[in-house]
C-alpha cells in the first residue's frame, strides 16, 4: 500500500513539472507580444478624434509582436502627419500592465485660418519671371486669399480667393474628404471665374510666346465636381466631372489660328476624370522613404472636334541609404489621342510636374513624352528654431538642409513641330548639384545649379514640394 502511495506521488510530480512547464512555455510565449489596451489622443482642440484615429494602423485590442509595435509607432506617426493637419505628432507608448499597453498620440495642430494677402507669380517658376521677364510685377497676381482649414474638424478646407493683378480670378471651392460613417467617402466642388489682359499664344525657339494688350484677351469659366473614395489610408480613387467655358480675343485667333480647334475663338465642354492614387511615404511634401503613385485618365469633350484622351502616370520611389541619405527616383508618363495639332494640345515638359531642371527656361510641346528624374540627396544638418512669441503648438520649428545631386531625362514627341522648337523629338538630359530646405507647413524650398545638353547652366530657385 505504502508502494502505491509513493507511485502516485511520483507521477503528481511529474504531472505538476509538466504543467507548469507547459504553463511557463505559455507565458513567454505572451510576453513576446502586446496588446493595445488604450488609445489617448491630446492636443487636438478642433480636429475630431476619429479622423486621427482613422490614420493610426492598430485599434484597442490589437496583438502586436515587440518589433512589430515599434515599427507601428513610426507608421501611425508618418500616417498622422500625412493629413496634414498637425504641425508635430508623438505617438508612443505611455503605460505597460504585463503585456497590456496604452498608446499616447499628442498632436499640435496648424492655424486653419489664413486670411493672408496673395502675392504669386504667373510664370512657370521663379528663374522665368526674374530673367526673362526683368522681374516685371505686372506679371504678378495679388489680392486676398481667405483660407479656413479643418473647418468643422473633419479636415475640411473651405478656399475663397479674390485675386487681380496679371489675372482677375475669384475662386470658391469646398472640399470636404469624409461625409459618411465608415470615413470612406468625400467630395469636392469649386467654381473658378478668371479673365487675363496677357496670353500665352504659342511656343517658338522652345520658349513660351506672349501677346499682350489693354482689353481682355482670355476669359475663363470652370465649374467641376469630384467624388473621392478612400477604401484605406494608402488609396485614393477620385472621379471628377467639369465644364468649361474658354474665350480668347479675335486678335489672339488672328496671331495663332491654331490655339483652339478650326480655328475658333471659344471652346465649351464637358470633361470626365478618373485618378487613382496610392500614398506610402514617410512624409508627403518631402518623401526620404516610401512608394507613391499615380494614375489618370482624362477625357475631354464628346465630338470629333475638341474630343480628347489622355493617359497620365507618375511613381516616386524613395530609397534610404543611410539614416540620413536617400535616393530619389521618379517617373512620368503622358499619351494624348487623337494626334491633333493645335496648341491647347500640346503643353508637355515644362508645365506641372513634368519639369526637368536645367530647362526652366524652355518648354517642349508634345502629344505624347515621358521623363525620368534621380536624386541622391543627404541631410548635412539640422536645428530647431525657438519661437520668440509664445505659442503652445508653435514653440519648436524644425529646419532640415540636405546636400543633393541630381540628373534627368526626358523626350516630347511632337508630330508637326514649329521648326524653331528644335527640343521636340529628342532625348533630354539635365543633371546638376543644390541643397534643399525643409521645414513646417509644407514648406520646401530648392536651391538648384544645373547643366543641360545645350551647353548652358545657372542657378534656380524653387519653391514646390515632391506632391
Amino acid at each position: 500500500m505504502r508502494q502505491i502511495r509513493v507511485i502516485f506521488f511520483v507521477l503528481f510530480l511529474v504531472s505538476a513539472h509538466t504543467c507548469f512547464a507547459q504553463d511557463s512555455s505559455v507565458v513567454v510565449q505572451k510576453n513576446n507580444t502586446v496588446v493595445i489596451n488604450n488609445l489617448f489622443l491630446t492636443g487636438n482642440k478642433r480636429t475630431k478624434s476619429f479622423i486621427v484615429f482613422r490614420e493610426v494602423p492598430f485599434v484597442k485590442g490589437t496583438e502586436l509582436s515587440e518589433s512589430d509595435l515599434e515599427k507601428q509607432l513610426v507608421l501611425a506617426r508618418q500616417q498622422v502627419m500625412n493629413t496634414l493637419l498637425f504641425v508635430d505628432v508623438n505617438v508612443y507608448v505611455a503605460a505597460r500592465n504585463g503585456n497590456l499597453v496604452d498608446i499616447n498620440i499628442d498632436v499640435k495642430e496648424r492655424w486653419y485660418f489664413f486670411p493672408l494677402p496673395y502675392f504669386r507669380l504667373v510664370d512657370r517658376n521663379f528663374n522665368q519671371w526674374w530673367v526673362e521677364q526683368h522681374r516685371s510685377l505686372e506679371r504678378v497676381n495679388y489680392g486676398i486669399k481667405f483660407t479656413q482649414n479643418n473647418i468643422s474638424g473633419r479636415n475640411d478646407n473651405l478656399d475663397v480667393w479674390l485675386i487681380t493683378g496679371y489675372t482677375q480670378q475669384v475662386t470658391l471651392r469646398y472640399n470636404l474628404p469624409f461625409f459618411d460613417r465608415k470615413l470612406k467617402q468625400g467630395f469636392n466642388i469649386g467654381i473658378i471665374s478668371a479673365t487675363q489682359k496677357e496670353i500665352n499664344y504659342a511656343t517658338g525657339d522652345n520658349k513660351q510666346l506672349f501677346y499682350r494688350s489693354e482689353a481682355v484677351n482670355k476669359k475663363n469659366l470652370r465649374l467641376e465636381f469630384t467624388y473621392s473614395y478612400r477604401p484605406d489610408v494608402r488609396q485614393r480613387h477620385m472621379f471628377r466631372i467639369g465644364y468649361s467655358n474658354e474665350r480668347v480675343s479675335d486678335t489672339v485667333v488672328k496671331i495663332n489660328p491654331q490655339y483652339f480647334p478650326n480655328g475658333g475663338a471659344q471652346m465649351k465642354y464637358l470633361d470626365l476624370t478618373y485618378t487613382y492614387r496610392y500614398y506610402n511615404v514617410d512624409y508627403r511634401p518631402y518623401p526620404t522613404t516610401g512608394f507613391f503613385g499615380e494614375a489618370s485618365l482624362y477625357r475631354r469633350g464628346f465630338n470629333n472636334t475638341d474630343g480628347l484622351w489622355q493617359l497620365n502616370g507618375r511613381a516616386v520611389y524613395v530609397q534610404p541609404l543611410t539614416k540620413n541619405a536617400f535616393v530619389h527616383f521618379e517617373a512620368l508618363a503622358i499619351a494624348k489621342a487623337p494626334f491633333r495639332s493645335f496648341f491647347v494640345n500640346e503643353k508637355l515638359i515644362g508645365y506641372g510636374f513634368y519639369q526637368l531642371r536645367g530647362l526652366e527656361y524652355n518648354v517642349v510641346d508634345g502629344m505624347v513624352g515621358g521623363a525620368f528624374k534621380t536624386t541622391f540627396a543627404t541631410k548635412v544638418f539640422s536645428f530647431i528654431l525657438r519661437n520668440p512669441f509664445p505659442s503652445k503648438t508653435h514653440d519648436k520649428i524644425p529646419i532640415r538642409f540636405f546636400l543633393k545631386t541630381y540628373a534627368d531625362a526626358g523626350y516630347a514627341y511632337n508630330p508637326s513641330p514649329r521648326p524653331t522648337n528644335t527640343l521636340n523629338n529628342r532625348l533630354l538630359r539635365t543633371w546638376g548639384f543644390g541643397m534643399d530646405i525643409v521645414s513646417i507647413y509644407d514648406f520646401v524650398f530648392k536651391i538648384e545649379y544645373s547643366f543641360n545638353q545645350l551647353g548652358k547652366d545657372g542657378l534656380y530657385l524653387q519653391t514646390r514640394n515632391e506632391f
